[in-house]
């Protein structure tokens, strides 16, 4: 393998390090952002903001909404 100048074989471990953190730091934002609308939504229809109520909306009533679209 040829290596740019100044570059050395460990940047390549180092960059896929990089790629890894970067692509966690926005798998975590964007299910941040998901989870951050789906209780400004269950808000403004009016339902109970404890966790318990957010426990119930299963799967299957989240498949049901999609399914109406």
């Amino acid at each position: 393998m040829v290596f740019a100048p100044g570059e050395k074989p460990g940047n390549e471990l180092e960059e896929v390090k990089l790629q890894n953190a970067s692509k966690q730091i926005v798998q975590n934002a964007i299910l941040q952002a998901v989870r951050q609308v789906s209780q400004e939504s269950l808000r403004r229809e009016g339902r109970p903001r404890d966790s318990r109520a957010r426990g119930q909306l299963g799967g299957r009533e989240l498949t049901k909404k999609h399914e109406k679209k």
